[in-house]
């Protein structure tokens, strides 16, 4: 990266002054950070390198630490200055042609990086009960779960994606007796769920069963015809079991069509049936972290940094949902996984430390751990927040996606930091407008497809309408960007169209620095924020800068600019498992 290369130069720099006395009392052994900045001020340099800091070591002021070091930079087509306590670096054109350069020969694989070194990433997300349809928080998880695994495997780790399916307890066999009262229902029998509120929280009435019971009578006749209004335990887990899996198969499909993959399903009931949670509860009472109380059982997950001990096991016997993550969160680490990300919503934030406090106790690094908390998403229709818990303002998954379309919904999923609220504009995604931020970068790489379907295609004289062959031919017009003389870019190009085409490689250049960052922190975010920069970018290139001239040699170095550009947008937005299309 050109910001590694510009720190290399001045720590040079800095040891070649230390060394000739030129920074006052800074020795080689004092500690420092710097980091390439872009300018506030254009005319000061494309980079500025703040050494204001060495001031507590050289009791120097910092405009002549600035200069001192600056004396000592070497460096070949660029221009070094000073201002104040920055040195400020303007890169000469030979840099900028070797950024596309970079970028026609890496294709796609320009801005891969190695920071995770191997590392394997167990990531879970969504992980929702399979009792209902998604909701858009779902949603939420899903695209930037699904992203953030693209940034992580692009970024150096080997990502294993996992959705933790919750499928133990009541909630199941309610599942069951709400399945039960829908097929009476299809079946011509006079019966409802519950009036009273309070029974009524022990059933999911949603509509979404009635297709599932009209399934159980088509593919299940006799049985459904057996049933009666007493449901007997054998058909209660017949009708739990089938609307289980019958859910679950529905969540799964829209997951795929949403473009997010797992690589494992794994359930909670079989975490049970294993003996793996029996095992850890036996481990903890080994290591005597366990002690009754009130006829429970407790962990001791105060000794492990949690603000109170917690309850594994209840009075009536039956364990609580932390003793199932203790275990699922412990097979996790066993599996062999370095690193546990988890995607929770922010209701989940007290959990964190009882499950770090579970890993340290069962002997393992509580480090391994990372969970992200998600904020909410607020639906907005014609600028007011639409209330949630009715299906027909699109509070499902599904619903929004049929509403503003996959990618819209992707993009704007991950368009926010995770951990503030998002606000889904309804109207604004399905607009085509540049007010869209979907809209604005696939048009950037639509913009950029036409341009090269101008150069290859049939062109008409405006002046004499006459029909002219195209300027070049498809095949060989690639084999001519990828020997293109770089250095005839700027033939012919104004002070702007030169400052467009000068902004826009190194907006191309950022991209590197944005994913190793966005790897760093898990904010798949960061791309949407970069995508914008470099559309805007673009675009405004498109305005300034002819790319088809009437000279040929020009004409292959500007459409490899352009190249270099689709290649980007493409690349950014795979990870974001968002389509680059060619035409709009």
């Amino acid at each position: 990266m050109l910001k590694d290369y510009i720190l290399e130069l001045v720590d040079g720099a800095i040891q070649d002054a230390i060394k000739e006395n030129k920074l006052g009392n800074m020795t080689a052994d004092d500690k420092y950070n710097l980091s390439p900045e872009t300018p506030k001020n254009e005319e000061f340099g494309d980079f500025a390198v703040n050494v204001s800091s060495f001031a507590r070591f050289a009791k120097l002021p910092p405009a002549v630490i600035a200069q001192n070091i600056a004396e000592y930079i070497k460096c070949n087509d660029m221009d070094v200055n000073t201002v104040a306590g920055f040195i400020n670096f303007k890169l000469g054109k030979s840099f900028l042609e070797t950024i596309i350069a970079d970028i026609l020969n890496e294709k796609e694989e320009f801005g891969k990086n190695n920071y995770g070194n191997g590392q394997k990433v167990i990531l879970e997300y969504v992980s929702a009960n399979p009792t209902g349809p998604f909701h858009i928080g779902h949603g939420r998880w899903a695209a930037m779960g699904s992203a953030l695994a693209n940034l992580l495997a692009f970024s150096g780790y080997d990502v294993f994606q996992e959705f933790y399916i919750n499928d133990a307890g009541n909630q199941i066999k309610n599942l069951g007796k709400s399945l039960h009262i829908r097929v009476l229902q299809e079946l011509g029998h006079k019966i409802d769920f519950p009036s009273d509120e309070v029974e009524r929280k022990n059933y999911y009435p949603g509509d979404y069963l009635i297709p599932i019971a009209k399934l159980f009578i088509d593919e299940k006749p006799t049985e459904a015809n057996a049933l009666t209004e007493e449901l007997s335990p054998e058909q209660l887990k017949m009708l739990s079991d089938f609307a289980k899996a019958k859910m679950l198969q529905l969540q799964k499909d829209l997951l795929n069509g949403f473009n997010t993959h797992f690589d494992n399903f794994y359930s909670e009931t079989e975490l049970h049936k294993s003996g793996k949670v029996e095992k850890c509860v036996n481990l903890l009472k080994e290591k005597g972290l366990l002690y009754e109380k009130e006829d429970a059982l407790w962990f001791k997950s105060s000794e492990y940094g949690d603000d109170q001990d917690r309850v594994i096991r209840k009075s009536d016997g039956s364990n609580t949902y932390l003793t199932a993550d203790i275990a699922y969160h412990h097979d996790k680490i066993q599996r062999g996984f370095d690193k546990l990300i988890n995607i929770w919503g922010a209701d989940h934030h007290g959990y964190v430390a009882r499950i770090r406090a579970s890993i340290e106790a069962l002997g393992d690094n509580p480090d391994k751990l990372e969970v992200l908390l998600g904020q909410l998403v607020n639906l907005v229709v014609k600028g007011e927040q639409v209330r949630m818990g009715k299906r027909k303002n699109m509070v499902t998954l599904e619903d929004l996606i049929n509403e503003v379309g996959v990618d819209a919904t992707r993009y704007w999923m991950i368009l926010r930091s995770i951990d503030t609220t998002l606000d889904f504009d309804i109207e604004l995604a399905k607009s085509n407008t540049d007010e869209n931020p979907v809209f604005y970068v696939q048009y950037a790489h639509a913009r950029a497809c036409s341009i090269f379907r101008n150069a290859v295609n049939e062109r008409v004289n405006i002046e004499t309408k006459e029909t002219q062959p195209a300027l070049f031919n498809k095949d060989e017009l690639e084999k001519l960007i990828m020997d293109a003389d770089l250095a005839l870019l700027w033939n012919g190009a104004d002070e702007k169209a030169c400052a467009s085409m000068k902004k826009l490689i190194l907006k191309l250049e950022d991209y590197k620095s944005v994913i190793l960052s966005a790897a760093k922190y898990r904010a798949p975010y960061m791309i949407c924020k970069y995508l914008q920069e470099l559309s805007g970018a673009f675009h405004q290139f498109y305005t300034f800068t002819r790319v088809i001239t009437d000279d040929r040699t020009v004409t292959v170095s500007r459409l490899a600019l352009v190249r270099s550009v689709s290649t980007v947008i493409r690349s950014a937005l795979n990870i974001l498992a968002v389509n680059a299309p060619e035409r709009m």
